[in-house]
């Protein structure tokens, strides 16, 4: 693992009074303005730059006016759990009549908006039918919808393929043509800029004149939470909109089910962060869709009895822990597969496949072992009927979805269907495909990757001074985001003499420090470490890299160094 300086504008922006260490850090971020810092909601970009946005809320003052039933179809992660949550409580907020939720089940029916999920949709009788967090590729599943009757709003952020759905409305930012500045939006972020649009328009039609206007900023801690979930880049929107919802959290104001996920957790809402939605909320909202069916996830968003909420909660809980169990026997059985096989002959692109794995743990499965091993991965698991699916992750500098459109142009045939982001992506294919798939994978990532690109790489902020270790700084840095992808937590480095070290938990490496001059005296804690490496009594000094954080424990608050990287020195 390499530990390389984060690169810095060669002029620092003037941000204000904001001190200079947290000036350099905006400013390794691409901040360039004290504006970009603003976090109120006056700041959002305007709806109306979203292409399709009034043709989106011609449809739904229509279906308002005139009692439509409506029926929202989202996808089975946390993204598409909020975004199905939003989107039935904002309509409900704003005066629909009937709205209702069908997601589909990932092992009956996959992903989007297929014909045999229009079928069951036809089932509850809906008027108008609205995706969300999918559908710009549902083409066939919006032809269906269309010829049984029904108008059909999508709302996605996912990349188009070559052909778009006719769809009544298409409201995503990344279809081509539309001119919304920020790419980055999650699915639930598209849903909840077509409530604001449509709150205006109705605002303007005089809706409000003999009813209360409603605020659709209750909705933000939903909004916050399936957009850190989703690991959307937190460019200067998408913070906005997770820094309103983290403060509705922090202030006791969020929805009874995220309140009683985290007490579940035992996390305390008043000290919620980012990091805290993306790796302690998400993923027991996931379980539910990893291993069974997401609407456990979305009744418990959407419930407001809290005792209810917190038996669905304990239910979320119960099922991410089968999940992580799931999950450790797979990574086993992937580092099993790879254990005989030297660095310097495996594969640029990793493909892993096991007849026995689940389906719904295969992403995080890749996940991990790109961690490891530095390189985009896909994991495969059975489909049924000859089908594999995969799960994929990438590294900086490769595009997975745009890769597997290549191999998919290259070798017609090869690969069913596919869709994602630069760096996930989801596929189908036949299995008997698959050793072609692999060459062909490998082959498309050496072509855009070097064997440089393969090793694990830390960007790091600098060094900390001797006088930086204090609580006041460690809560400034907490609440500075909030934090995310391709806007980063800070990271440091330096080299500490290793005072003391002992393992907790499983494979948790908790040591006290002192600093390299022999000065301050620090707590520390690596997780996941290697347990043939650590503890070790003959290691005195360890290379970090870390982030400085706060840690609570009965009342007391002090320093601590979350340790991302550990290496003697």
């Amino acid at each position: 693992m390499r530990i390389e300086p984060r690169l810095l504008p060669d002029t620092l922006p003037s941000l204000g009074d904001i001190p200079p260490l947290l000036t350099r850090l905006y400013a390794a971020r691409g901040v360039q303005s004290e504006a970009e810092l603003d976090k109120s909601l006056a700041r959002l970009i305007p709806f109306q730059q979203l292409k399709g946005i009034e043709a989106a809320v011609d449809l739904l003052v229509t279906a308002l006016e005139q009692r439509h039933r409506i029926l929202i179809v989202g996808d089975f992660d946390a993204d598409g759990a909020t975004a199905s949550t939003v989107g039935t409580l904002g309509l409900r907020l704003l005066g629909a009549a009937h709205v209702d939720y069908l997601v589909p089940n990932r092992f009956d029916y996959g992903y989007g908006l297929t014909p045999e999920i229009v079928a069951v949709a036809l089932e509850r009788d809906p008027q108008l039918l609205i995706t969300v967090d999918n559908g710009i590729s549902s083409v066939e599943g919006v032809a269906a919808a269309k010829k049984a009757g029904l108008n059909v709003l999508v709302t996605d952020h996912h990349l188009p393929g070559d052909e778009l759905p006719l769809a009544d409305a298409i409201v995503n930012p990344n279809q081509p043509g539309c001119g919304f500045p920020s790419k980055a939006l999650a699915g639930v972020g598209v849903i909840f800029y077509v409530l604001m649009a449509l709150r205006a328009r109705l605002r303007s039609l005089g809706w409000y004149e003999t009813r209360p206007q409603p605020n659709i900023g209750e909705l933000l801690d939903l909004v916050a939470l399936g957009s850190v979930a989703d690991v959307v880049p937190l460019d200067a929107n998408n913070r906005i909109l997770v820094h309103q919802g983290l403060e509705r959290i922090r202030a006791g104001r969020a929805r009874p089910g995220i309140k009683a996920i985290l007490e579940v957790a035992k996390r305390d809402h008043a000290r919620i962060t980012s990091t805290d939605l993306g790796f302690i909320v998400g993923p027991r909202l996931n379980a539910a869709g990893r291993l069974d069916d997401m609407s456990l996830g979305i009744e418990c968003l959407l419930t407001e009895d809290a005792g209810l909420a917190r038996e669905m909660a304990v239910q979320l809980d119960g099922m991410n822990q089968d999940r992580k169990s799931i999950e450790q026997g797979m990574q086993r059985e992937a580092l099993a597969q790879l254990k005989d096989l030297p660095v310097e002959s495996m594969p640029f692109g990793l493909c892993l496949f096991d007849p026995e794995w689940h389906q719904g743990v295969i992403g995080i499965l890749a996940s991990r072992m790109k961690e490891r091993y530095f390189r985009p991965t896909i994991a495969f698991a059975d489909a049924g009927d000859g089908l594999l699916k995969g799960s994929g992750r990438s590294v900086q500098g490769f595009h997975i979805r745009d890769a597997l459109s290549v191999v998919a142009a290259q070798h017609p045939n090869l690969i069913t269907k596919y869709g994602g982001h630069a760096m996930a992506a989801g596929l189908t294919l036949p299995e008997a495909n698959f050793p072609l798939f692999c060459e062909a994978f490998d082959e498309e990532v050496r072509r855009q990757l070097r064997e440089e690109d393969l090793t694990g790489r830390l960007l790091s902020d600098g060094t900390l001074a001797v006088e930086e270790f204090h609580l006041e700084l460690a809560r400034a840095l907490r609440h500075a985001g909030p934090w995310g992808q391709h806007f980063p937590e800070p990271l440091f480095h330096g080299v500490f003499q290793l005072v003391e070290q002992r393992v907790v938990g499983e494979r948790h490496l908790k040591v006290v420090l002192r600093s390299e001059c022999g000065s301050v005296k620090l707590d520390g804690i690596a997780f996941g470490i290697d347990r043939d490496i650590w503890p070790n009594p003959t290691i005195k000094w360890v290379e970090l890299a870390y982030k400085l954080d706060v840690n609570e424990f009965r009342g007391n608050e002090t320093v601590q160094l979350m340790i991302a990287h550990i290496e003697p020195r």
